[in-house]
């Protein structure tokens, strides 16, 4: 198959989406499909869409004139620059598929996967409606509440809205972030009145809208969705603090356990609370529900992924691995339900 791998981006997390397109480049290629690697916001202005889909390709080629351009998002944002770069629309139509490998705003909020739906472009993971509703963290827990999937007590906040917490019923520690990022970028757990303040502040140099939640302390997990159904379960156990940017991404910092080790019974449970959420939300194809349990054994359902991070050690592909799929099996499972 001829296949875009759609990366980089504008968010926050630009260098992880271009790290997961790389290794799910690499693995198309592996495979024999005729896979590249394109910067949604830059593209390439060598790129002829009749012969870009070649046997012979540098992946890590591309990977490192994505990031050449890493020092020019800010001032090409302030330009007003066009989000789609140069042949990225003539690339992607010109392909079989698009593997959407972007993480964060601009890439998980249905944007691109509106405008691919327009011009019959075919693209892995949700469509535009449930990627826009799981993007906002705030409307994803009503959702949850009123589809009876738990999910952790809460409110939203506002640029210039009363931040009591005594207002809303709630008291510290909490958890602040912003509404709609991801990889934690901007989350923190403040104890006292003072790291409160700041965190919303923190928060709110993100976004203008932000997010309060109580505070869950005990063990964290994620739950993959694969076309309905719910994949092993894996336990995340940051080794200091929680399972913020640093951990997820500094080597070494957490420690994975898939299967995680549940009972029977807790483990159908989560899973069960986990395709429930994905319904929910209204998602489609893939993605991946994040759960904490607290010490007493209750669960609570955090928020969802729409395109969760895609390397061979990333939390999904060790959870498909649990199941005997390599991480190249994994990539083209995620085509392949895409496509149905």
């Amino acid at each position: 198959m001829k296949i875009v791998v759609l990366a980089g981006g504008i968010s926050t997390e630009r260098e992880i989406s271009i790290v997961s397109g790389t290794q799910v480049c690499k693995a198309l290629r592996s495979r024999g499909h005729q896979a590249i690697l394109v910067d949604v916001y830059f593209g390439r202005e060598d790129a002829d869409p009749m012969q870009a889909f070649t046997d012979e390709y540098d992946v890590d080629a591309a990977a490192a004139y994505a990031r050449s351009f890493d020092g020019q998002v800010e001032k090409s944002i302030q330009e007003g620059k066009a989000f789609f770069g140069t042949n990225v629309i003539a690339l992607c139509q010109a392909a079989d598929v698009v593997f959407l490998a972007l993480h964060g705003e601009n890439g998980e909020n249905g944007k691109v996967q509106a405008a691919f739906d327009l011009l019959g472009i075919r693209y892995t993971g949700s469509g535009y409606l449930g990627s826009a509703i799981a993007m906002d963290k705030g409307l994803s827990k009503q959702l949850f509440w009123q589809n009876e999937v738990p999910t952790p007590a809460g409110f939203i906040l506002r640029k210039g809205e009363d931040i009591s917490l005594e207002a809303h019923g709630m008291t510290l520690p909490c958890v602040v972030k912003p509404c709609c990022g991801g990889s934690s970028v901007g989350v923190t757990i403040p104890k006292t009145q003072e790291e409160y303040e700041a965190a919303v502040a923190d928060a709110f140099s993100y976004e203008d809208v932000i997010v309060v939640e109580e505070y869950i302390k005990g063990r964290e997990f994620s739950v993959g969705v694969v076309d309905g159904i719910a994949y092993p379960i894996i336990e995340i156990a940051p080794i200091e603090g929680f399972y913020d940017y640093t951990n997820k991404y500094k080597a070494g910092s957490t420690v994975e356990t898939c299967p995680a080790v549940l009972t029977k019974e807790q483990t159908e449970q989560m899973q069960a609370y986990a395709v429930k959420g994905f319904k929910a939300l209204q998602l489609d194809n893939y993605g991946r529900l994040d759960f904490m349990m607290s010490e007493d054994g209750k669960m609570y359902c955090l928020e969802a992924n729409t395109l969760p991070g895609m390397t061979p050690t990333s939390l999904l592909p060790q959870e498909a691995q649990a199941l005997g799929m390599d991480f190249a099996d994994l990539c083209e499972k995620l085509i392949a339900v895409s496509a149905k």
